[in-house]
């Protein structure tokens, strides 16, 4: 006699699926929730009127680590106060922050922490044509 109650089904186990997905889920929202940034904007080329203007200030970071500050130089110890007092009484807190060859990208990272924390609200390279690398 054959049993005919018990037959054979092939269902598919979707808790393994169910799992991986989840933590394929979890992964995703925990990348984009640790992603940090920072805005840069680029400027277009001058050529005329704007290039006589002396509102831009550029940060340079030479290649030995030093800083100038529109062409002066700055001792990295006081470029947080140099730059929290230039830009004191500014209402537009825009700096142009311009690496030279050689430059480590560490330091030009520190720069710019130490531009925001002195009061910048928007860092942006100068167009290349404006400071050449040294």
């Amino acid at each position: 006699m054959r049993d005919s109650a018990r037959s054979l089904t092939s269902d598919i186990n979707v808790t393994p699926f169910l799992d991986v997905l989840l933590v394929l889920m979890i992964t995703f929202l925990a990348s984009v929730t640790a992603r940090k940034s920072m805005d840069a904007y680029l400027p277009e080329p001058c050529s005329g009127v704007c290039a006589a203007d002396g509102s831009t200030i550029v940060l340079e970071v030479l290649a030995d680590g030093a800083y100038l500050l529109n062409r002066r130089p700055v001792d990295a110890s006081a470029l947080a106060s140099t730059l929290a007092t230039v830009y004191k009484g500014r209402p537009e807190k825009v700096l142009q922050v311009a690496g030279h060859r050689g430059a480590r990208y560490q330091a030009i990272l520190t720069a710019m922490d130490v531009a925001r924390s002195a009061g910048v609200r928007v860092i942006s390279i100068p167009p290349s044509e404006s400071y050449s690398s040294r």
